[in-house]
């Protein structure tokens, strides 16, 4: 994706080079709206990498009709031309830690995340101007009157094309960067798209139709909206930044008192979480049962004597599911999503089939209680004496005997495909 991108860029540099730049007055504002977009990008839930602004600014040139009534010109390949440079403009800040005196940062180039991102715009932007340029050049857009519904119509299948290959493009990123099943990630993209993607669309197709009335003004009139709402993302972010310093403070918690041996609570979110991309949760649902799993053994913190070495799989159903309420009272006081304390209450009830019998225990709890139990055997296996290959052996045995009664069998069978490695 990332060679598609460049090459793209690299041909409409080129063409534009050869035959000149259409409307420079126009194209110089577009790419310096798309510049100050890529400067002010925020990181969405799951760790996406979103410009908002930069990305309604290319979209909009993308969908550009005429300017205060008089035709552009400007055709696809500028189109996607203006947008890498306007991505390249806005890399430049970037540089600046880079001068002498000041502490070194990784420049935004060497960032996947931002490539990621700007390989997915090039060839977002470059669809929708493919789509929406040869027609309105070629005369078939001046059949509907931009008065009429029929142009916006048009305007909103085109941008809807464009916001559907967007999330197809970041679904296909995202799962071979995270592991992913691709279905669960193209899940989440569409997700996202009700979210910050669709004021993005809304704000694209506005300043596009808008800039046929009032010219360029367009550009900081409609795109303001869309500021303040990355100040609202920011201000989200900081509080899901305080509640992750309160799950790991909780994490720790058990370690600390002497509770569950050093690590513990990491090495169970890591094995779950494997679980779950192996079993195609999508980034929400990893993100609560990685929150889940490191908080997993709070409710320890209620019992007079340790458990020897954490390990509350090795200890009677009746007393495992008391540990799993009284942890979840506690989490449910912490501010984190209620679905957390939830998984973590029912982590050891009875499992009976995939269903769970009449009252369904959640996957993630089925996939915490088979994750615990895992690093519970191979801590008790380690004290032993035995080797790592061989805990690990007598681990799966344990699990398998309780496959289907015990532990989920999708579970337990997921566990075995990913070898109990815990890859995070």
């Amino acid at each position: 994706m990332h060679v598609a991108a460049a090459a793209l860029l690299a041909l409409a540099l080129g063409a534009v080079a050869a035959r000149g730049v259409a409307e420079p007055r126009i194209a110089l504002a577009f790419a310096g709206l798309i510049a100050l977009g890529e400067c002010v990008r925020i990181t969405l839930p799951g760790d996406r990498e979103q410009a908002p602004i930069g990305a309604a600014g290319a979209l909009a040139y993308a969908l550009l009709g005429p300017l205060r009534g008089v035709p552009t010109a400007h055709g696809t390949l500028q189109v996607v031309a203006v947008t890498g440079i306007g991505l390249l403009l806005g890399w430049l800040p970037g540089l600046a830690p880079h001068l002498p005196g000041r502490p070194y940062r990784r420049p935004p180039w060497a960032d996947p995340a931002r490539r990621d991102s700007a390989a997915r715009r090039l060839l977002a932007v470059g669809f929708a101007a493919a789509v929406f340029q040869p027609l309105y050049n070629g005369g078939l857009v001046d059949r509907f009157s931009p008065e009429g519904p029929a142009y916006g119509v048009f305007l909103t299948a085109v941008a809807a094309l464009a916001a559907l290959c967007d999330a197809t493009l970041a679904a296909l990123l995202r799962a071979s960067a995270k592991g992913l099943r691709f279905p669960a990630a193209l899940d989440d993209e569409l997700r996202s798209l009700f979210g910050i993607g669709s004021a993005i669309v809304a704000t694209g197709m506005l300043v596009s139709l808008a800039a046929g009335e009032v010219g360029l003004w367009a550009l900081p009139l409609f795109c303001t909206p869309l500021l303040l709402a990355q100040i609202s993302f920011r201000r989200a972010a900081a509080v899901r930044a305080t509640t992750g310093q309160t799950i790991a403070s909780l994490a720790r918690a058990t370690e600390v008192a002497g509770y569950t041996p050093h690590g513990h609570a990491r090495r169970v979110a890591d094995t779950a979480c494997a679980l779950g991309r192996e079993l195609g949760l999508g980034t929400r649902e990893l993100a609560l049962l990685e929150y889940a799993a490191l908080m997993h053994d709070v409710g320890q913190l209620s019992l007079v004597e340790p458990v020897p070495d954490g390990a509350t799989a090795l200890l009677s159903c009746a007393e495992q599911q008391r540990i799993a309420r009284l942890g979840s009272e506690v989490i449910s006081r912490t501010g984190v999503p209620r679905q957390v304390a939830e998984q973590v209450a029912r982590l050891a009830d009875p499992c009976q089939g995939p269903a769970g019998g009449e009252r369904p225990v959640p996957l993630a709890a089925r996939i915490i209680r088979v994750a615990n139990a895992h690093d519970d055997l191979l801590t008790a296996a380690r004290g032993r004496g035995l080797g790592e290959a061989v805990g690990r052996l007598e681990a799966l045995e344990v699990l398998r005997l309780g496959r289907g009664r015990v532990y989920d069998a999708r579970v337990v069978d997921a566990l075995v495909r990913v070898g109990g490695q815990g890859r995070g």
